[in-house]
């Protein structure tokens, strides 16, 4: 960990110690974004909206854009056209740090936890305490009980139930490792949080920790975009629905306006008066 991060560091903050009063503005958006690659459209015109407290599904088929939104948000690409706000400041993300660093948390289907380190280690990853006094900063000694204290009263402010914090990670089921991956990006002050497929591969308790700790996040004031193949899994978490298909929106409705069939049907383009987007992946 860097010195900055070092000084910085002083346990895992309060709920919403780093979240901005939001007035009942989004918290997220996205205006008239367009990209393409070489001559294929991958979005054309996506606008999307996210408030705090929220949890924002979406949804749509292989190719349908969703990754890309993602991509875009989390800084891994830039926007051909259109502007990304955040807190109504528009920003120009030019790598995932740029993102970082105004709050959007981004967790992957390829979690960036390290097996080989415990639940702790991985909670602190980069933000590391170290032992009081000059002596032990210098030797890198790390205060584990210290960061074990706060990573116990994290999980339970967020009213996580997980095994001892010096478990490892390798040892912990699929809905384990995605609840602590979740959790680190929620408890180090990020306010959006974007969930790729989080109960992709993971059997049906598994998925319901991940699930049932998505449905907590609206108490503290977190706002999430839930990307998931599976309907049920969105119907249920979901306070708002919009709906991917060849990398245009074509669907924004709350939760209650939908339903299996109709998001279905707006996925593969058989609702009624549904035009024809252009090819895209």
């Amino acid at each position: 960990m860097n010195d900055r991060a070092s000084r910085e560091s002083s346990g895992i903050p309060p709920d919403g110690a780093a979240r901005k009063p939001h007035n009942g503005n989004p918290v997220l958006e996205l205006r008239g974004v367009s990209k393409h690659f070489g001559g294929v459209r991958a979005l054309t015109n996506v606008s999307l909206t996210l408030h705090a407290g929220e949890v924002l599904g979406l949804v749509g088929d292989n190719g349908a854009g969703k990754s890309t939104v993602v991509n875009l948000a989390s800084g891994t690409i830039q926007a051909d056209e259109g502007e990304i706000l955040v807190d109504g400041i528009s920003q120009r993300f030019e790598t995932p740090a740029d993102a970082r660093a105004v709050g959007i948390e981004t967790v992957f289907q390829m979690l960036s936890l390290i097996m080989t380190l415990d639940i702790t280690e991985n909670v602190y990853l980069n933000r590391e305490e170290y032992g009081p006094g000059p002596l032990f900063r210098f030797l890198r000694r790390m205060d584990k009980k210290v960061m074990r204290a706060h990573v116990l009263d994290g999980f339970h402010r967020l009213g996580l139930t997980l095994p001892d914090p010096r478990t490892k990670v390798g040892a912990l089921s699929g809905g384990q490792r995605q609840a602590v991956a979740i959790a680190r990006a929620v408890l180090w002050g990020k306010h959006i949080v974007i969930l790729d497929e989080p109960s992709a591969a993971l059997g049906v308790k598994q998925t319901e920790i991940v699930l049932s700790f998505v449905e907590r996040l609206r108490a503290h004031g977190v706002a999430t975009i839930f990307i998931s193949h599976n309907m049920q899994h969105v119907l249920r978490v979901a306070d708002r629905i919009a709906v991917m298909r060849l990398g245009e929106k074509v669907a924004d409705a709350p939760r209650a306006a939908m339903s299996h069939d109709k998001l279905v049907a707006h996925i593969t383009g058989s609702a009624t008066g549904l035009a024809e987007p252009a090819a895209s992946y």
